[in-house]
């Protein structure tokens, strides 16, 4: 990583264990459902190739168009990381790494977040802290409500 970025954190706690949140962030049907998904959007598209090397295309159709979201797997080690590359179309952001990190937290766990930008889009820092903030909620409430139906 060039030395002019910037590295943002965000971490979310989880009623399951590591193995059930990194999963499902690896399961197209369910990362439709909260990653990248905005609340006035509707992602109709979510190709998840989970395996290094592999692909990620998320598309959330939104009021203002299409937002588009992508990246290459960098490492798995299930059920406590994974690296990717990650862009957005309009920015090619060539230099951006997104690392999680699941640790056993009790019967549940933590997933803490890093994304890795240049500094040349510093002026989105605080967007992109609550963009993730976003996605990591929207697994809780995911993984929530798939806990429910399970326990019916």
């Amino acid at each position: 990583m060039p030395a002019s970025t910037i590295k943002l954190h965000v971490s979310h706690t989880y009623r399951v264990p590591p193995a059930v949140v990194y999963d499902a962030w690896l399961n197209p049907e369910i990362a439709r459902r909260f990653l990248f998904a905005t609340d006035d959007g509707h992602v109709i598209r979510a190709d998840i190739d989970p395996h290094v090397g592999g692909r990620f295309f998320i598309v959330d159709r939104r009021p203002t168009g299409d937002a588009f979201h992508q990246g290459v797997f960098l490492e798995l080690k299930r059920p406590r990381r994974m690296v990717f590359s990650f862009s957005v179309e309009d920015h090619d952001h060539n230099c951006d790494r997104v690392e999680i990190d699941i640790e056993p937290l009790g019967g549940g766990s933590r997933l803490t977040l890093t994304h890795e930008m240049c500094a040349e889009w510093a002026e989105h820092e605080e967007k992109t802290r609550k963009g993730w903030a976003h996605v990591v909620e929207g697994l809780g409430r995911e993984l929530e409500q798939q806990q429910m139906k399970a326990t019916g």
